[in-house]
Protein backbone atom coordinates (compact mmCIF):
# COMPACT_ATOMS: atom_id res chain seq x y z
CA UNK A 1 0.00 0.00 0.00
CA UNK A 2 3.21 2.51 0.88
CA UNK A 3 4.01 2.46 -2.63
CA UNK A 4 1.35 3.99 -3.83
CA UNK A 5 1.46 7.34 -2.68
CA UNK A 6 5.45 7.66 -3.44
CA UNK A 7 6.51 10.31 -5.50
CA UNK A 8 7.72 7.97 -7.91
CA UNK A 9 4.43 7.36 -9.66
CA UNK A 10 3.74 11.15 -10.55
CA UNK A 11 4.20 9.95 -13.81
CA UNK A 12 2.21 11.37 -16.49
CA UNK A 13 -2.01 12.19 -16.91
CA UNK A 14 -3.93 10.65 -14.17
CA UNK A 15 -6.70 8.70 -15.40
CA UNK A 16 -9.37 6.38 -13.05
CA UNK A 17 -9.62 2.45 -13.09
CA UNK A 18 -13.03 1.41 -11.66
CA UNK A 19 -11.97 2.96 -7.57
CA UNK A 20 -8.54 3.50 -8.37
CA UNK A 21 -6.95 6.50 -9.63
CA UNK A 22 -3.78 5.16 -11.98
CA UNK A 23 -0.85 6.90 -13.75
CA UNK A 24 0.33 7.15 -17.09
CA UNK A 25 2.45 3.51 -16.60
CA UNK A 26 -1.14 1.75 -15.25
CA UNK A 27 0.31 2.07 -11.78
CA UNK A 28 -2.27 2.92 -9.33
CA UNK A 29 -1.41 6.06 -7.23
CA UNK A 30 -3.14 7.11 -3.87
CA UNK A 31 -3.04 11.11 -3.53
CA UNK A 32 -1.22 12.44 -0.40
CA UNK A 33 -1.04 16.25 -0.06
CA UNK A 34 -1.57 19.86 1.38
CA UNK A 35 -3.92 22.57 0.28
CA UNK A 36 -2.12 26.06 -0.20
CA UNK A 37 -4.80 28.00 1.76
CA UNK A 38 -4.52 31.89 1.77
CA UNK A 39 -2.41 32.33 -1.35
CA UNK A 40 -5.02 32.78 -4.09
CA UNK A 41 -7.99 33.46 -2.16
CA UNK A 42 -7.68 34.54 1.50
CA UNK A 43 -9.70 33.41 4.80
CA UNK A 44 -10.12 35.71 7.71
CA UNK A 45 -9.32 32.89 10.45
CA UNK A 46 -6.00 32.24 8.72
CA UNK A 47 -4.54 36.05 9.54
CA UNK A 48 -6.10 35.38 13.61
CA UNK A 49 -9.26 37.39 12.76
CA UNK A 50 -12.39 35.35 14.36
CA UNK A 51 -15.82 36.19 14.75
CA UNK A 52 -16.45 39.12 12.32
CA UNK A 53 -17.67 39.63 8.84
CA UNK A 54 -15.54 42.97 8.45
CA UNK A 55 -11.88 40.91 7.87
CA UNK A 56 -13.77 37.47 6.83
CA UNK A 57 -13.17 37.05 2.95
CA UNK A 58 -10.51 38.52 0.28
CA UNK A 59 -12.77 41.72 -0.78
CA UNK A 60 -13.29 42.70 2.52
CA UNK A 61 -10.12 41.93 3.50
CA UNK A 62 -8.49 43.75 0.79
CA UNK A 63 -10.85 46.48 1.43
CA UNK A 64 -9.20 47.31 5.01
CA UNK A 65 -5.69 47.00 4.34
CA UNK A 66 -6.71 49.52 1.60
CA UNK A 67 -8.44 51.68 4.54
CA UNK A 68 -5.86 51.05 6.72
CA UNK A 69 -2.24 51.65 4.50
CA UNK A 70 -3.08 53.45 1.16
CA UNK A 71 -4.15 52.42 -2.40
CA UNK A 72 -0.49 52.65 -3.49
CA UNK A 73 0.94 50.35 -0.26
CA UNK A 74 -2.25 47.99 -1.11
CA UNK A 75 -0.96 46.99 -4.61
CA UNK A 76 2.53 46.88 -3.38
CA UNK A 77 1.35 44.72 -0.38
CA UNK A 78 -0.64 42.36 -2.19
CA UNK A 79 2.00 41.78 -5.21
CA UNK A 80 4.34 41.15 -2.60
CA UNK A 81 1.96 38.55 -0.50
CA UNK A 82 1.29 36.36 -4.19
CA UNK A 83 5.40 36.39 -4.58
CA UNK A 84 5.95 35.41 -1.11
CA UNK A 85 3.16 33.03 0.26
CA UNK A 86 4.23 30.31 -1.68
CA UNK A 87 7.10 30.38 -3.18
CA UNK A 88 9.59 27.36 -5.00
CA UNK A 89 10.81 26.66 -1.90
CA UNK A 90 7.29 25.58 -0.01
CA UNK A 91 6.69 23.18 -3.09
CA UNK A 92 9.98 21.53 -2.53
CA UNK A 93 9.26 21.20 0.98
CA UNK A 94 6.24 19.51 0.36
CA UNK A 95 8.14 16.86 -1.70
CA UNK A 96 10.82 16.53 0.58
CA UNK A 97 8.37 15.81 3.49
CA UNK A 98 6.63 12.77 1.20
CA UNK A 99 3.35 14.09 -0.23
CA UNK A 100 3.07 13.66 -4.13
CA UNK A 101 0.46 16.28 -4.83
CA UNK A 102 -0.78 19.96 -3.93
CA UNK A 103 -4.77 21.45 -3.78
CA UNK A 104 -4.14 25.38 -5.43
CA UNK A 105 -7.30 26.94 -4.32
CA UNK A 106 -8.17 29.55 -6.67
CA UNK A 107 -10.20 33.07 -6.49
CA UNK A 108 -11.77 33.82 -10.36
CA UNK A 109 -10.78 37.59 -9.81
CA UNK A 110 -7.04 36.62 -9.39
CA UNK A 111 -7.77 35.38 -13.25
CA UNK A 112 -10.58 37.44 -14.53
CA UNK A 113 -11.62 41.81 -14.15
CA UNK A 114 -14.79 41.95 -11.91
CA UNK A 115 -15.93 43.81 -14.73
CA UNK A 116 -18.53 43.53 -17.81
CA UNK A 117 -17.40 40.82 -20.30
CA UNK A 118 -14.08 38.73 -20.10
CA UNK A 119 -11.03 40.68 -19.53
CA UNK A 120 -8.57 38.03 -18.47
CA UNK A 121 -5.56 39.01 -15.80
CA UNK A 122 -2.36 37.75 -17.30
CA UNK A 123 -0.31 38.20 -14.31
CA UNK A 124 -2.21 35.88 -11.89
CA UNK A 125 -2.26 32.77 -14.97
CA UNK A 126 1.40 33.62 -14.44
CA UNK A 127 1.13 33.31 -11.19
CA UNK A 128 -0.10 29.54 -11.60
CA UNK A 129 1.88 28.56 -14.14
CA UNK A 130 4.97 29.56 -12.11
CA UNK A 131 4.10 27.27 -9.20
CA UNK A 132 2.88 24.16 -12.18
CA UNK A 133 6.31 24.67 -12.73
CA UNK A 134 7.90 23.68 -9.68
CA UNK A 135 5.20 21.24 -9.70
CA UNK A 136 6.42 19.53 -12.25
CA UNK A 137 9.96 20.43 -10.98
CA UNK A 138 9.61 17.82 -7.67
CA UNK A 139 6.82 15.42 -8.82
CA UNK A 140 3.97 17.26 -7.38
CA UNK A 141 0.57 16.81 -8.62
CA UNK A 142 -1.43 20.11 -8.73
CA UNK A 143 -5.11 20.49 -8.73
CA UNK A 144 -6.55 23.62 -9.76
CA UNK A 145 -9.82 24.03 -7.02
CA UNK A 146 -12.18 26.74 -8.10
CA UNK A 147 -12.55 27.82 -4.36
CA UNK A 148 -14.41 31.11 -5.07
CA UNK A 149 -16.09 30.40 -8.26
CA UNK A 150 -17.71 33.88 -10.12
CA UNK A 151 -20.70 35.19 -7.89
CA UNK A 152 -20.49 32.67 -5.17
CA UNK A 153 -20.84 28.72 -4.99
CA UNK A 154 -21.17 28.44 -1.24
CA UNK A 155 -23.12 31.40 -0.15
CA UNK A 156 -20.47 31.88 2.80
CA UNK A 157 -16.96 33.85 3.47
CA UNK A 158 -15.05 30.70 1.63
CA UNK A 159 -16.19 32.07 -1.67
CA UNK A 160 -15.29 35.34 -1.72
CA UNK A 161 -19.14 36.41 -2.26
CA UNK A 162 -20.95 39.68 -1.55
CA UNK A 163 -23.69 38.95 0.06
CA UNK A 164 -23.73 35.33 1.14
CA UNK A 165 -26.08 34.38 -1.56
CA UNK A 166 -24.35 32.01 -4.30
CA UNK A 167 -25.71 33.56 -7.35
CA UNK A 168 -23.49 31.79 -9.66
CA UNK A 169 -26.80 29.67 -9.88
CA UNK A 170 -28.67 32.83 -10.05
CA UNK A 171 -27.04 34.98 -12.17
CA UNK A 172 -26.06 34.88 -16.05
CA UNK A 173 -23.58 36.84 -15.64
CA UNK A 174 -21.47 34.94 -13.14
CA UNK A 175 -23.07 31.84 -14.71
CA UNK A 176 -21.07 32.54 -17.97
CA UNK A 177 -18.09 33.82 -16.24
CA UNK A 178 -17.46 30.40 -14.22
CA UNK A 179 -18.06 28.20 -17.40
CA UNK A 180 -15.89 30.07 -19.13
CA UNK A 181 -12.95 30.29 -16.71
CA UNK A 182 -12.71 26.39 -16.52
CA UNK A 183 -12.40 26.29 -20.51
CA UNK A 184 -9.88 29.06 -20.64
CA UNK A 185 -7.88 26.68 -17.87
CA UNK A 186 -8.52 23.91 -19.66
CA UNK A 187 -6.73 26.00 -23.01
CA UNK A 188 -4.31 26.96 -21.48
CA UNK A 189 -3.14 23.15 -19.12
CA UNK A 190 -5.21 20.97 -21.15
CA UNK A 191 -0.82 19.72 -22.14
CA UNK A 192 0.30 19.80 -18.38
CA UNK A 193 0.03 16.68 -17.37
CA UNK A 194 1.56 18.16 -13.84
CA UNK A 195 -2.28 19.38 -13.31
CA UNK A 196 -3.75 16.49 -11.53
CA UNK A 197 -7.08 17.21 -12.24
CA UNK A 198 -9.91 19.94 -12.30
CA UNK A 199 -11.52 20.72 -8.93
CA UNK A 200 -14.65 22.58 -10.30
CA UNK A 201 -16.58 23.62 -6.93
CA UNK A 202 -15.20 24.18 -3.82
CA UNK A 203 -18.03 23.52 -1.21
CA UNK A 204 -21.31 24.66 -3.07
CA UNK A 205 -24.13 25.09 -1.27
CA UNK A 206 -23.63 25.86 2.64
CA UNK A 207 -26.25 24.63 4.82
CA UNK A 208 -29.62 26.65 5.65
CA UNK A 209 -28.51 29.38 8.13
CA UNK A 210 -31.59 31.21 9.78
CA UNK A 211 -35.21 30.86 8.40
CA UNK A 212 -36.38 29.50 5.09
CA UNK A 213 -35.01 32.54 3.03
CA UNK A 214 -31.48 31.39 4.01
CA UNK A 215 -32.08 27.63 2.66
CA UNK A 216 -30.70 27.15 -1.21
CA UNK A 217 -30.97 23.59 -1.10
CA UNK A 218 -33.43 24.19 -4.23
CA UNK A 219 -30.24 24.64 -6.23
CA UNK A 220 -29.07 21.64 -5.99
CA UNK A 221 -30.44 20.62 -9.67
CA UNK A 222 -28.34 23.81 -10.78
CA UNK A 223 -25.42 22.52 -9.27
CA UNK A 224 -25.91 19.51 -11.43
CA UNK A 225 -26.60 21.58 -14.25
CA UNK A 226 -23.02 23.74 -14.03
CA UNK A 227 -21.22 20.63 -13.89
CA UNK A 228 -22.74 19.13 -16.55
CA UNK A 229 -21.74 22.12 -18.87
CA UNK A 230 -18.63 22.86 -17.63
CA UNK A 231 -17.62 19.69 -18.11
CA UNK A 232 -18.67 19.39 -21.59
CA UNK A 233 -16.62 22.69 -22.36
CA UNK A 234 -13.70 21.02 -20.98
CA UNK A 235 -14.00 18.02 -22.80
CA UNK A 236 -13.95 20.08 -26.07
CA UNK A 237 -10.19 21.16 -25.46
CA UNK A 238 -9.30 18.60 -22.84
CA UNK A 239 -9.74 14.87 -23.06
CA UNK A 240 -7.16 14.44 -21.03
CA UNK A 241 -7.47 15.45 -17.57
CA UNK A 242 -9.27 14.26 -14.36
CA UNK A 243 -12.38 16.02 -13.20
CA UNK A 244 -13.15 16.24 -9.45
CA UNK A 245 -16.62 16.96 -8.37
CA UNK A 246 -17.77 17.83 -4.90
CA UNK A 247 -21.27 17.59 -2.89
CA UNK A 248 -23.53 20.53 -1.45
CA UNK A 249 -23.21 21.35 2.59
CA UNK A 250 -19.58 21.85 2.84
CA UNK A 251 -18.77 18.72 0.22
CA UNK A 252 -20.19 15.93 3.02
CA UNK A 253 -23.83 15.77 1.47
CA UNK A 254 -23.88 13.40 -1.50
CA UNK A 255 -27.25 13.99 -3.30
CA UNK A 256 -25.74 15.75 -6.49
CA UNK A 257 -23.86 12.16 -7.01
CA UNK A 258 -26.92 10.65 -8.91
CA UNK A 259 -25.34 9.77 -11.93
CA UNK A 260 -21.75 9.44 -12.99
CA UNK A 261 -20.85 12.68 -15.07
CA UNK A 262 -17.60 11.57 -16.73
CA UNK A 263 -15.58 8.92 -17.27
CA UNK A 264 -12.84 10.19 -16.14
CA UNK A 265 -13.78 11.85 -12.43
CA UNK A 266 -13.28 11.02 -8.68
CA UNK A 267 -16.17 11.64 -6.10
CA UNK A 268 -14.80 14.28 -3.92
CA UNK A 269 -15.94 14.60 0.13
CA UNK A 270 -14.46 16.74 3.30
CA UNK A 271 -14.20 15.78 6.82
CA UNK A 272 -13.29 17.38 9.83
CA UNK A 273 -14.54 16.99 13.12
CA UNK A 274 -15.32 13.50 12.98
CA UNK A 275 -14.43 10.22 14.96
CA UNK A 276 -11.93 9.18 13.11
CA UNK A 277 -12.78 5.78 11.82
CA UNK A 278 -14.17 3.87 9.43
CA UNK A 279 -17.57 5.02 9.66
CA UNK A 280 -16.98 8.52 8.45
CA UNK A 281 -16.19 6.98 5.29
CA UNK A 282 -18.85 4.20 4.66
CA UNK A 283 -21.66 6.73 2.83
CA UNK A 284 -18.60 7.97 0.33
CA UNK A 285 -17.31 3.92 0.00
CA UNK A 286 -20.73 2.85 -0.97
CA UNK A 287 -21.51 5.28 -3.46
CA UNK A 288 -17.90 4.51 -4.98
CA UNK A 289 -18.67 1.49 -5.53
CA UNK A 290 -22.36 1.91 -6.79
CA UNK A 291 -20.81 4.21 -9.48
CA UNK A 292 -17.41 2.57 -9.91
CA UNK A 293 -15.79 5.59 -9.25
CA UNK A 294 -12.90 6.45 -7.19
CA UNK A 295 -12.83 8.53 -3.88
CA UNK A 296 -10.91 11.32 -3.13
CA UNK A 297 -10.74 12.83 0.35
CA UNK A 298 -10.15 16.76 -1.01
CA UNK A 299 -10.43 18.84 2.11
CA UNK A 300 -9.89 18.10 5.71
CA UNK A 301 -7.50 18.14 8.47
CA UNK A 302 -7.85 21.66 11.48
CA UNK A 303 -7.43 19.16 14.08
CA UNK A 304 -5.16 17.64 16.82
CA UNK A 305 -2.00 15.34 14.89
CA UNK A 306 -3.48 12.13 17.25
CA UNK A 307 -6.57 12.62 14.91
CA UNK A 308 -4.91 12.59 11.68
CA UNK A 309 -2.88 9.20 12.42
CA UNK A 310 -6.80 7.71 12.75
CA UNK A 311 -7.76 9.09 9.66
CA UNK A 312 -5.54 9.15 6.92
CA UNK A 313 -3.44 5.85 7.22
CA UNK A 314 -7.16 4.25 7.02
CA UNK A 315 -8.01 6.20 3.81
CA UNK A 316 -5.07 4.97 2.52
CA UNK A 317 -6.07 1.00 3.41
CA UNK A 318 -9.34 1.95 1.91
CA UNK A 319 -7.37 3.13 -1.06
CA UNK A 320 -8.41 6.48 -1.54
CA UNK A 321 -6.14 9.92 -1.29
CA UNK A 322 -6.57 13.27 0.67
CA UNK A 323 -5.25 16.54 1.02
CA UNK A 324 -4.90 18.28 4.36
CA UNK A 325 -5.81 21.82 5.20
CA UNK A 326 -4.07 24.51 4.88
CA UNK A 327 -0.64 23.93 4.28
CA UNK A 328 0.54 27.14 6.37
CA UNK A 329 -0.95 29.54 8.42
CA UNK A 330 -0.70 31.86 11.23
CA UNK A 331 0.85 30.75 15.19
CA UNK A 332 -0.44 27.29 14.68
CA UNK A 333 0.74 23.47 15.34
CA UNK A 334 -1.61 21.36 13.05
CA UNK A 335 -0.16 22.64 9.88
CA UNK A 336 3.04 21.87 8.59
CA UNK A 337 4.45 25.49 8.98
CA UNK A 338 3.17 28.34 11.07
CA UNK A 339 3.83 32.09 10.30
CA UNK A 340 4.83 34.08 13.43
CA UNK A 341 2.74 36.78 14.43
CA UNK A 342 4.09 39.74 13.24
CA UNK A 343 4.49 42.44 16.31
CA UNK A 344 1.37 44.98 16.94
CA UNK A 345 -0.60 42.28 14.80
CA UNK A 346 -3.63 42.68 17.30
CA UNK A 347 -3.95 46.80 16.70
CA UNK A 348 -4.66 45.50 12.62
CA UNK A 349 -7.40 43.21 13.92
CA UNK A 350 -8.63 45.31 16.57
CA UNK A 351 -9.53 47.73 14.24
CA UNK A 352 -11.89 45.41 11.84
CA UNK A 353 -13.13 45.08 15.75
CA UNK A 354 -14.15 48.40 16.12
CA UNK A 355 -11.34 49.40 18.36
CA UNK A 356 -8.15 52.71 17.57
CA UNK A 357 -7.09 52.73 13.90
CA UNK A 358 -3.29 52.44 13.97
CA UNK A 359 -1.10 55.28 11.89
CA UNK A 360 -0.65 54.58 8.17
CA UNK A 361 3.38 53.80 9.13
CA UNK A 362 2.47 51.44 12.01
CA UNK A 363 0.18 48.99 9.54
CA UNK A 364 2.70 49.80 6.90
CA UNK A 365 5.27 48.00 9.24
CA UNK A 366 3.07 45.36 10.32
CA UNK A 367 2.53 43.91 7.29
CA UNK A 368 6.27 44.32 6.08
CA UNK A 369 6.80 42.02 8.88
CA UNK A 370 3.75 40.02 7.88
CA UNK A 371 5.27 39.51 4.01
CA UNK A 372 8.53 38.49 5.73
CA UNK A 373 7.37 36.04 8.22
CA UNK A 374 5.03 34.40 5.63
CA UNK A 375 8.20 32.98 3.89
CA UNK A 376 8.73 29.33 4.54
CA UNK A 377 12.22 29.63 5.57
CA UNK A 378 11.06 32.10 8.16
CA UNK A 379 8.17 30.09 9.11
CA UNK A 380 8.47 27.70 12.32
CA UNK A 381 8.03 24.21 11.09
CA UNK A 382 6.02 21.19 12.83
CA UNK A 383 7.50 17.85 11.70
CA UNK A 384 4.88 16.12 13.98
CA UNK A 385 2.30 16.67 11.61
CA UNK A 386 3.68 14.77 8.59
CA UNK A 387 4.68 12.25 11.62
CA UNK A 388 1.33 12.04 12.65
CA UNK A 389 -0.11 11.74 8.89
CA UNK A 390 1.96 9.00 7.87
CA UNK A 391 1.81 7.69 11.07
CA UNK A 392 5.87 7.63 11.25
CA UNK A 393 7.81 7.59 14.76
CA UNK A 394 7.40 10.78 16.49
CA UNK A 395 3.40 10.01 16.23
CA UNK A 396 1.06 9.48 19.34
CA UNK A 397 -2.08 6.79 18.16
CA UNK A 398 -4.65 7.04 20.53
CA UNK A 399 -5.56 3.55 21.74
CA UNK A 400 -9.29 3.37 20.88
CA UNK A 401 -7.72 4.38 16.85
CA UNK A 402 -6.64 0.85 16.27
CA UNK A 403 -6.44 -1.14 13.06
CA UNK A 404 -9.86 -1.58 11.20
CA UNK A 405 -8.16 -4.16 9.24
CA UNK A 406 -8.03 -7.27 9.41
CA UNK A 407 -10.71 -7.75 12.07
CA UNK A 408 -12.29 -9.64 14.35
CA UNK A 409 -10.23 -12.98 16.07
CA UNK A 410 -7.09 -10.11 15.29
CA UNK A 411 -7.78 -6.95 15.92
CA UNK A 412 -10.09 -5.20 18.17
CA UNK A 413 -13.01 -4.39 15.39
CA UNK A 414 -16.22 -2.61 16.95
CA UNK A 415 -18.42 -0.33 14.47
CA UNK A 416 -18.05 3.00 15.87
CA UNK A 417 -20.49 5.95 15.60
CA UNK A 418 -21.06 9.07 16.97
CA UNK A 419 -23.98 7.90 18.61
CA UNK A 420 -22.96 4.71 20.34
CA UNK A 421 -19.62 5.49 21.02
CA UNK A 422 -19.95 6.35 24.48
CA UNK A 423 -19.10 3.01 26.12
CA UNK A 424 -20.18 -0.02 23.83
CA UNK A 425 -19.19 -3.51 24.02
CA UNK A 426 -18.29 -5.25 20.58
CA UNK A 427 -18.61 -9.15 19.62
CA UNK A 428 -14.95 -8.87 20.85
CA UNK A 429 -16.35 -7.82 24.61
CA UNK A 430 -13.88 -4.98 24.58
CA UNK A 431 -15.33 -1.48 25.65
CA UNK A 432 -14.57 1.81 24.67
CA UNK A 433 -15.05 4.38 27.56
CA UNK A 434 -14.09 7.93 29.65
CA UNK A 435 -10.67 8.36 30.68
CA UNK A 436 -10.53 9.07 34.36
CA UNK A 437 -9.11 12.35 35.09
CA UNK A 438 -8.76 15.28 32.62
CA UNK A 439 -8.79 14.86 28.97
CA UNK A 440 -7.73 16.94 26.31
CA UNK A 441 -10.24 19.57 25.42
CA UNK A 442 -8.28 21.22 22.60
CA UNK A 443 -10.32 20.10 19.39
CA UNK A 444 -11.63 21.35 16.46
CA UNK A 445 -15.44 21.26 15.97
CA UNK A 446 -16.04 19.88 19.64
CA UNK A 447 -15.69 16.19 18.79
CA UNK A 448 -13.96 15.19 21.60
CA UNK A 449 -13.08 11.51 20.81
CA UNK A 450 -9.62 11.81 22.78
CA UNK A 451 -11.33 11.60 25.93
CA UNK A 452 -11.73 8.09 25.49
CA UNK A 453 -9.82 4.70 26.73
CA UNK A 454 -9.73 1.27 25.38
CA UNK A 455 -10.79 -1.63 27.97
CA UNK A 456 -8.28 -4.64 27.62
CA UNK A 457 -9.03 -7.90 29.65
CA UNK A 458 -7.96 -11.29 29.76
CA UNK A 459 -6.94 -12.71 26.33
CA UNK A 460 -8.06 -9.71 24.76
CA UNK A 461 -5.99 -7.63 21.83
CA UNK A 462 -5.65 -5.39 19.66
CA UNK A 463 -3.15 -4.22 17.18
CA UNK A 464 -1.49 -0.74 15.33
CA UNK A 465 0.37 -0.60 12.40
CA UNK A 466 3.45 1.44 12.41
CA UNK A 467 5.72 2.69 9.51
CA UNK A 468 9.31 3.33 8.33
CA UNK A 469 10.86 1.90 12.17
CA UNK A 470 14.14 2.62 12.53
CA UNK A 471 15.80 2.79 16.03
CA UNK A 472 12.30 3.67 17.08
CA UNK A 473 11.06 3.18 20.49
CA UNK A 474 7.33 2.38 22.15
CA UNK A 475 5.42 3.63 24.99
CA UNK A 476 2.31 2.98 26.32
CA UNK A 477 -0.09 5.30 28.49
CA UNK A 478 -2.47 3.26 30.57
CA UNK A 479 -4.59 3.16 33.41
CA UNK A 480 -4.82 0.10 35.67
CA UNK A 481 -6.53 -0.82 39.14
CA UNK A 482 -5.29 -4.47 39.64
CA UNK A 483 -2.10 -6.21 38.88
CA UNK A 484 -1.95 -7.31 35.53
CA UNK A 485 0.19 -7.58 33.01
CA UNK A 486 0.95 -6.12 29.00
CA UNK A 487 2.19 -7.95 26.89
CA UNK A 488 4.04 -6.67 23.02
CA UNK A 489 4.28 -7.96 19.93
CA UNK A 490 5.87 -6.89 16.60
CA UNK A 491 4.74 -8.63 13.58
CA UNK A 492 4.25 -11.51 15.79
CA UNK A 493 7.19 -11.68 17.81
CA UNK A 494 6.91 -10.86 21.09
CA UNK A 495 9.34 -7.83 22.29
CA UNK A 496 7.96 -6.87 26.08
CA UNK A 497 6.09 -8.04 28.90
CA UNK A 498 5.30 -5.76 31.50
CA UNK A 499 4.45 -6.12 34.63
CA UNK A 500 1.72 -3.64 35.47
CA UNK A 501 0.66 -2.79 39.19
CA UNK A 502 -2.43 -0.90 40.48
CA UNK A 503 -2.80 3.05 40.71
CA UNK A 504 -4.99 5.78 40.42
CA UNK A 505 -3.14 7.77 38.09
CA UNK A 506 -1.87 7.36 34.62
CA UNK A 507 0.99 4.52 34.07
CA UNK A 508 4.01 5.38 31.20
CA UNK A 509 5.60 1.79 30.36
CA UNK A 510 9.57 1.42 30.22
CA UNK A 511 10.83 2.69 26.92
CA UNK A 512 10.49 -0.84 24.31
CA UNK A 513 13.02 -0.80 21.44
CA UNK A 514 11.27 -1.39 18.08
CA UNK A 515 12.69 -3.37 15.12
CA UNK A 516 13.62 -2.02 12.36
CA UNK A 517 11.09 -2.32 9.56
CA UNK A 518 9.67 -0.25 6.81
CA UNK A 519 6.16 -1.37 8.05
CA UNK A 520 5.17 -3.16 11.42
CA UNK A 521 2.27 -4.38 13.17
CA UNK A 522 2.02 -3.78 16.96
CA UNK A 523 -0.48 -6.24 18.82
CA UNK A 524 -0.88 -5.52 22.97
CA UNK A 525 -2.66 -8.04 24.64
CA UNK A 526 -3.64 -7.93 28.35
CA UNK A 527 -3.64 -10.52 31.42
CA UNK A 528 -5.74 -9.03 33.97
CA UNK A 529 -7.85 -5.36 33.20
CA UNK A 530 -5.62 -2.59 31.46
CA UNK A 531 -7.65 0.78 30.37
CA UNK A 532 -5.01 1.65 27.18
CA UNK A 533 -5.11 5.53 26.54
CA UNK A 534 -2.20 5.99 23.82
CA UNK A 535 0.49 4.55 21.74
CA UNK A 536 3.63 6.65 21.82
CA UNK A 537 6.17 5.86 19.15
CA UNK A 538 9.40 7.95 19.37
Amino acid sequence: MQNKIDRNRVKGFLKTQGTSVINEDGEEIILTGWGLGNWLLCEGYMWKAYGGQRFDRPRRIEEVIKELAGSQYAEFFWKKFRENYVTKADIKAMADLGYNSVRIPMNWRVFLEDEPGLQWKEDGFDLLTRCLDWCEEYHIYAFLDLHGAPGGQTGANIDDCVDNIPRLYLDEDSWSKGIALWKELAVRYGDRYIVGGYDLLNEPIRPQVGGPEGNYDYLVPKLAEFYEEAIAEIRKVDQKHLISLEGHHWATNPSVFNKKYDDNMVIHFHRYGCIPDISCYREWLALSKKWDVPLWLGETGENLNEWYTAMYPLAVDLNFGYNLWPWKKMDCTNSPYSIQLPQGWEKLIGFTKGEKRPSYDEVKEILNSYLENMKIENCKSNPKVTQAVFRLPGCKVRATDFDEFPGKGISFSGIRTEENFYGYRSNTGMEIKLKKGNFNRRFAFDCMWDRFVLELKDNEFTSYSIYDCKCSILKLDYFCNQSSTIRIDQDGTEIAYIPVTASEEMQTSPEIKLKDSSKSVIKISVDGLVDLDALIFE
